[in-house]
């Protein structure tokens, strides 16, 4: 008898152990979600919930994208795993750790638009919400190839660590995107599940963050001298489309910039540049509201030793305007969608545009007028090398 007794608070104790580690007692907890009204809250009036294969699953009733809501439910670190099957075209997929006041997420989602390509690096992709704008603009670094099916499951698992992720899609044993720094603003929040697609199987491990590190990973930049971090910074104006920075023909000795939208009176703020050496606009100023255009100026100082002339790269969104020492030197678009657009389509990267910048001996101010009109906003600005140069 007493052996019986033994046993069972071994095996008692052993239960408990497994299912009680971590943090709130829920390391190896599974918590699983089916796809029902019970556990989710419809966001759009087209959500179908149905058998599907066996299974409970949620769909658009019709060819518009819908959004789920999981009900009572908050997500800080853990494992996200659940099944997709691609119905339309579109950018199926997951908000994560978004704000009461649905502003502020993370964001994973699968771009399908017909026959996959394994090797097409633009098919999954993270980015920031940031005043409910999908920073994917500023976020070329954060995409990746993966194999996808259509008309069969694919399967879709986050791992995420503080400030870390790595995605697995339909191949369990080898990451398909690794997210070194998660650039949204929140830390907790609820999950959601958007597209024209079919959604199934959807579960949450709490704190089950296998090998990941929660503080940020590499920064490619972080070493690199040769950006450009420190500025000054103004407030944004409105700025209507079609309206120019400068009176003036571009490029003429009598060129200025339009004193509406600079002046003397203008009031600068320090800024400093983030992770990947971007300035990034949306997150200091918030969102542009659909339709509208903003302008705002940046400037620095860069001291030369002799006179000289250094090549800039400089990634942007959506236009720049550059001068030195107060005289116009380069403007450039890239406007998404547009035959314009810089490379690689229209997202802000240091390979946007290149051009000659005269640096003569002793101080020089650079000064860049920048707009955003269209999803994230922003500048990466980068000399071709610091020889004879000073700056912060």
């Amino acid at each position: 008898m007493m052996k019986k007794v033994f046993l069972g608070f071994a095996l008692l104790t052993m239960v408990n152990f497994t299912s009680g580690q971590g943090k709130g007692g829920k390391k190896n907890k599974v918590l699983d979600f089916p796809m029902n009204e019970k556990y989710w809250d419809a966001i759009s009036d087209n959500v179908e919930f149905f058998n599907y294969k066996s299974l409970p699953a949620v769909r658009s009733n019709n060819e518009n994208g819908f959004g789920i809501m999981l009900k009572d439910f908050e997500f800080t670190d853990g494992t996200i795993e659940f099944d997709v099957e691609l119905k339309g075209s579109g950018f199926p997929g997951i908000d994560f750790r978004i704000d009461k006041d649905t502003l502020n997420s993370e964001k994973f989602y699968i771009r399908y638009f017909g026959t996959p390509d394994d090797l097409k690096r633009t098919t999954l992709q993270y980015a920031a919400v940031l005043d409910r704008v999908n920073m994917w603009d500023v976020t070329d670094e954060y995409q990746a190839a993966a194999t996808i099916y259509e008309g069969k499951w694919n399967h879709v698992k986050l791992v995420i660590n503080g400030s870390q992720m790595k995605v697995y899609v339909n191949n369990t044993e080898r990451v398909a995107l690794h997210v070194s720094a998660l650039e949204g603003i929140t830390k907790s929040g609820r999950i959601s599940l958007n597209g024209n697609v079919i959604y199934s199987n959807f579960r949450v491990r709490p704190n089950v963050t296998e090998d990941l590190a929660s503080n940020e990973g590499y920064d490619s930049t972080y070493s690199d001298s040769r950006y450009l971090r420190n500025w000054l910074v103004t407030d944004p104006k409105d700025f209507p489309l079609g309206r120019d920075a400068m009176l003036g023909a571009p490029g003429g000795f009598g060129t200025i910039i339009d004193t509406t939208l600079l002046d003397s009176t203008a009031a600068w703020k320090p800024l400093k540049a983030g992770r990947r050496a971007l300035v990034n606009l949306t997150k200091i100023f918030g969102a542009t509201e659909q339709g509208q255009r903003k302008i705002t100026w940046l400037k620095t100082t860069i001291s030369s030793e002799f006179d000289q002339f250094k090549r800039m790269d400089m990634g942007f969104s959506d236009e720049i305007w550059v001068f030195i020492n107060g005289r116009f030197l380069h403007t450039d678009k890239n406007y998404y969608g547009t035959p314009g657009m810089k490379e690689p389509r229209g997202r802000c990267t240091i390979e946007n545009t290149s051009f000659p910048i005269p640096l003569p001996k002793g101080e020089n101010e650079i000064l860049i007028g920048v707009t955003n009109y269209f999803f994230g906003w922003g500048i990466i600005a980068r000399l071709e090398n610091t020889d004879g140069l000073k700056f912060n």
